[in-house]
Parts: C-alpha cells; sequence; structure tokens
C-alpha cells in the first residue's frame, strides 16, 4: 500500500553525480516502500533540478529512526549556524538548545 505522503520544497545548493556537481532547485520528502533499500517504508530524500535531466538527482533511503537522528542533528547544526550568524552580525542571540525528541 502506498502512503501518499510527500512534501515537496525549493532548494538552493548543490548536489554532486559522479564527479561533476550540479544546482538545486527542488528537494522531496516522501514515506514509502523502500525502492532500492533492503528495507520495508523508509523516509525518501530526494534533490533535484528539475532544469536538468532526470539523472540530475541524488536520492537518500533512511530508516525512520536515522531520518529522527538526522532531523535532530539538523535541528542542532542550524541552531548553531543562526547563533554563529547573529555573532558575525553583533546581534548577539542566546543559544538555544534544541531537544532531541
Amino acid at each position: 500500500m502506498c502512503t501518499s505522503i510527500i512534501e515537496i520544497a525549493a532548494a538552493e545548493g548543490m548536489a554532486k553525480r559522479g564527479d561533476q556537481w550540479f544546482p538545486l532547485n527542488q528537494s522531496v520528502v516522501a514515506y514509502d516502500h523502500a525502492r532500492h533499500a533492503p528495507l520495508g517504508d523508509v523516509i525518501t530524500l530526494d534533490f533535484t533540478n528539475t532544469s536538468l535531466d532526470p539523472g540530475a538527482r541524488a536520492a537518500v533511503e533512511l530508516t525512520l529512526d536515522s531520518a529522527k537522528a538526522l532531523r535532530a542533528a539538523l535541528d542542532r547544526a542550524i541552531a548553531a549556524a543562526e547563533y554563529e550568524e547573529a555573532e558575525i552580525r553583533g546581534k548577539g542571540a542566546p543559544l538555544r538548545l534544541v531537544s532531541n525528541g
């Protein structure tokens, strides 16, 4: 049974295929059957450039637990980066701790 859980967001960055880098313009997060990993349902992260050929993508299939750990790591890195940016700009924002929950 397909879950039909799909979230799409604009993306700005770069991804690599082979030895070539390409710009990103879209990210897709989905929860569905694994296509490549020997797992059941997975969170799939798919980064693409819709203006390029279909091979202009970088995709990852993660277990739900791995996706949660990645989300927590992203939250911590984003909080630290925002603090760093505030310090550089002289705003002196207080550091916020992000729960791993």
